[in-house]
């Protein structure tokens, strides 16, 4: 538990003290009476709830809508505790529409000689916007909320509780300058659990575009939370191509994190306002953002920024300096940039091999002895599952644009320029990043040391420095995708006064990275019968280095303008080859589809000596890392419930906790 979390959980223990006992659970819950048998006479009196005290009215009723027979009972209770805390647990979020609807169950507008109930339409609504919060931090919809139970409809004489809060938001709204900018952003730092609720919130407003979903637990367990968007979110579309953003490999490195927050929450405010440009690129594009591959790391960064913050300005550490290395590995201490398997070897190894194929190499077996990282393993998981054409890892450090290899082809030269067979078009992936930032492309910028000013801001890995096990060449030698790693700025862990700034001069080149999917060409291998060919190949020649199609039988090649000779070919079915001409001037792929003859099965020799289709699909083959995706389980073999961290704001008291928070109970 944080420190202030725990400061504020001492001070309520302080004015709760001598609290009665709640009763019921489910449907049923409601507050325990001392004379369930004797029926009190409702009675009106002053409002004194202090959470409740600036209602549109002053005069309540007790009991109260849950039963609550004085002020005492309800000020006492897990309903009003929750009310005083609910703003720190959501982080602001539906604040103060939770509290005043809350508020008026729990202390009722008194009407004569009866409670006004609270119209059913207004907790409708407020479940509509605000339910996705609560699931932000597994916690149930409170059972007072419950809209059939205890509120009533229009007819019935209802009254709204937030009508006064309405109208003054109108009257706020209607001030301000239509020259302001649409999409609000809060462009602060994030926890781990704020940015968890931050991504579940957006995607929850934008459900009809976005959903999160996870890869898996950190070393920590912590999760691994991606969003994506898409026109239908969790579906793979025929030719739609699949794009991924990565952030925070190096848990000190923290800007690209913040920035793909801050798109997550773009991409869905300005879907909804109608920018076409936005509206095009989700609709045709499916965009997967994983803000934090290390969150383990950036919490070890971040309470060293903390540490550091009262001491000597002029001492080089803090926001600015980070110590470089603070939380850079996992919470093993593992750079998780070196923990990929090393497949560029591999390749240099084999490349003179005629029969050697350059794409889609298999991990060998012995990869699987050393120490993989939980979070290694589960990127590589999601890297082989969805067919991904390109990506961008988010580091910090210097700012520039690398592309791979990053290994060089000499083991012994640190610096030496190694091309992948995709050098043109890594090269003008590289440059569509940098030349839309605002000044990464500039020979006047600034740099941190190295000089990258002759480059236009872009460089080969293994030319700037080489090492093996990185996820770039990964990416590019075992599947389709192709990854570049965006160097953001010599600042790791910038100031929050720079979040601001860095999110301008980045949008457009995230945008403008994200289009760029929508260029070479793509299309369906068939056969004759119009079914989809899954794993055929398209080859370009001059090219060595072929792409597959996926479960349906597309396929995607970025590939520069040019003319182009594309070869599709499949075990048991004829080989066809097409010219496709590209121009400058193209704004989208072009369709280049192919239609297989079947063909007899001839054994071929190389499927004997080279048989890597077949390994390809070998992954964690002796199960020594099935534990990181297992469910800990109890004594009597169910599932082990852990209480979520809020857990402990409820359970110190002398009513019985509420279970009815608890979303598995």
């Amino acid at each position: 538990m944080h420190f202030a979390q725990i400061v504020f959980f001492l001070s309520l223990t302080q004015c709760l003290c001598a609290l009665p006992q709640h009763c019921g659970t489910g449907d049923n819950v409601g507050p325990c009476s001392n004379n369930a048998a004797v029926e009190e006479k409702p009675k009106c009196t002053e409002l004194n709830l202090g959470y409740c005290n600036n209602m549109d009215y002053s005069r309540t009723l007790y009991p109260n809508i849950l039963g609550h027979r004085t002020q005492l009972d309800a000020e006492s209770g897990p309903e009003y505790l929750l009310l005083t805390v609910l703003h720190g647990l959501l982080n602001g979020e539906c604040s103060p529409d939770i509290r005043l609807v809350g508020c008026s169950v729990l202390a009722p507008r008194c009407r004569g000689d009866r409670a006004a109930k609270p119209c059913r339409g207004t907790c409708e609504e407020l479940r509509r916007q605000c339910g996705h919060a609560f699931e932000a931090i597994d916690m149930a919809w409170p059972y007072f909320l419950d809209c059939d139970r205890f509120f009533a409809s229009t007819e019935e004489g209802c009254y709204d509780p937030l009508a006064g809060l309405k109208a003054r938001q109108e009257q706020s709204f209607a001030s301000l300058s239509p020259d302001e900018p649409s999409t609000i952003i809060q462009f602060t730092y994030t926890t781990n659990g704020q940015m968890y609720g931050l991504l579940k919130r957006t995607a929850a407003k934008c459900s009809h575009i976005a959903q999160v979903y996870s890869l898996g637990r950190s070393t920590e367990g912590r999760d691994l939370l991606a969003i994506e968007f898409s026109r239908n979110p969790g579906q793979h579309e025929l030719m739609e191509p699949e794009i991924k953003l990565v952030g925070n490999m190096h848990g000190n490195e923290v800007l690209g994190r913040q920035l793909l927050i801050y798109l997550a929450q773009y991409l869905c405010s300005e879907y909804t306002l109608g920018n076409e440009r936005v509206q095009a690129l989700v609709n045709s594009t499916r965009i997967h953002i994983l803000a934090s591959m290390n969150p383990d790391g950036y919490e070890l960064a971040a309470a060293e920024v903390e540490d550091s913050s009262d001491r000597d300005p002029n001492h080089q550490e803090g926001p600015l300096m980070n110590g470089w290395t603070n939380g850079r590995g996992n919470a093993q201490n593992i750079d998780l940039n070196r923990n990929f398997p090393d497949l560029t070897s591999v390749l240099y190894r084999n490349r003179r091999s005629r029969h050697y194929r350059t794409d889609h190499i298999p991990i060998p077996d012995s990869f699987w002895f050393g120490k993989v990282a939980p979070e290694t393993y589960a990127m590589m998981k999601w890297i082989r599952s969805i067919p991904f054409v390109q990506s961008a890892s988010l580091h910090g450090g210097e700012l520039v644009i690398s592309y791979p290899f990053d290994f060089s082809r000499h083991p012994q030269e640190e610096r030496m320029f190694s091309a992948t067979p995709d050098e043109l078009a890594f090269k003008h992936l590289a440059r569509t990043y940098a030349d839309s930032h605002a000044t990464m492309s500039n020979n006047d910028t600034d740099r941190c040391g190295a000089s990258f000013y002759r480059n236009g801001g872009i460089i080969n890995g293994a030319l700037w420095y080489s090492f093996a096990g990185g996820m770039s060449d990964f990416n590019y030698l075992h599947t389709n995708c192709m990854e570049i790693t965006v160097e953001l700025g010599c600042d790791k862990y910038p100031t929050e006064a720079e979040l601001y700034p860095e999110w301008k001069r980045n949008k457009e080149a995230l945008l403008s990275f994200m289009e760029s999917v929508h260029r070479g060409i793509k299309g369906v291998v068939r056969d004759m019968d119009g079914y989809g060919i899954k794993g055929a190949t398209i080859a370009v020649r001059g090219i060595r280095k072929d792409v597959t199609t996926a479960e349906d039988g597309d396929y995607w090649r970025l590939l520069n303008p040019g003319t182009h000779i594309l070869t599709a070919t499949a075990k048991g079915y004829s080989r066809v080859s097409k010219r496709v001409r590209l121009p400058h001037n193209m704004l989208k792929a072009g369709v280049v589809d192919f239609v297989l003859k079947k063909v007899p099965l001839e054994p071929d020799i190389d499927d004997h000596f080279f048989p890597m289709a077949d390994s390809w699909e070998r992954f964690d083959p002796y199960n020594q890392f099935e534990r990181y995706g297992v469910v800990a389980r109890g004594e009597e073999g169910l599932e082990r419930q852990e209480k979520p961290w809020w857990w402990n704001y409820f359970s110190q008291f002398s009513f019985s906790p509420p279970t009815w928070l608890l979303r598995n109970v």
